[in-house]
Formats: C-alpha cells, sequence, structure tokens
C-alpha cells in the first residue's frame, strides 16, 4: 500500500505577513545573531527585521553596512527605513499598499468631471 505524504498546514502568520505584504523572501539568509536564538525574533517579519536593523546600529553602535548585509538588506534600503522610522515611527517600516495609483487617479479625475458636468 503506498504510504500517504501528509501535508502540513500552513503557518497562519506566514500567510499574514504574505497578505500584509512583510513576508521576508530572504529570511533563511539573515546571519544576526538575534533571529535564530529566541523565537521572538522572526526573520519572516521584513517590519521586525527593519527595526532590529535600525536598533543595531542606533543602540548598539553597528556600522550601517556590515549590519545591513547582516540583516540581509542593502546600505539604501537601510537610510529608506531609517528615514520612514524617524518620520512616522514603527508604522513608517510597515509596507507601503500597492497597486494601479495611475488608475485610482483617472478614477477619481473622471468623478470630478461627472460632478462639473451635473
Amino acid at each position: 500500500m503506498p504510504q500517504r505524504t501528509r501535508r502540513s498546514r500552513p503557518d497562519p502568520k506566514v500567510e499574514a505577513l504574505r497578505v500584509d505584504g512583510a513576508l521576508n523572501r530572504h529570511a533563511d539568509q539573515i546571519t544576526d545573531s538575534l533571529f535564530g536564538a529566541h523565537e521572538f525574533f522572526d526573520a519572516r517579519d521584513l517590519v521586525q527585521v527593519k527595526y532590529e536593523m535600525l536598533r543595531r546600529v542606533e543602540i548598539d553602535a553597528q556600522p550601517i553596512t556590515p549590519t545591513a548585509a547582516a540583516f540581509r538588506l542593502s546600505r539604501p534600503s537601510f537610510y529608506q527605513a531609517q528615514r520612514a522610522f524617524q518620520q512616522r515611527g514603527l508604522a513608517g517600516l510597515l509596507p507601503k499598499k500597492r497597486g494601479p495609483v495611475a488608475a485610482l487617479r483617472k478614477a477619481r479625475k473622471s468623478e470630478q468631471v461627472d460632478r462639473n458636468i451635473l
């Protein structure tokens, strides 16, 4: 009799991170010692990864280039995260919504034209 393979259930946190656009595709490549040392530090969570990267530089006084590399992010990504965090706090590290911005603008402009005609 052939052996059945059991399908594992999808992790609800991974699915939530994916839906929110915050799933870190390079989670397995992070080399910072915090990730892997305790389950609280989840390398799959891109917001947490960015925050910990900023903390390493700001609080632990680590240099930017090797720190960004340990978190599998680029220097420009570090500076973008730093600026976003300074301007908006933790909310600044959340991924921006993606979508057809141009189409939305056209729809709004069309609504405005319709109102002007009526």
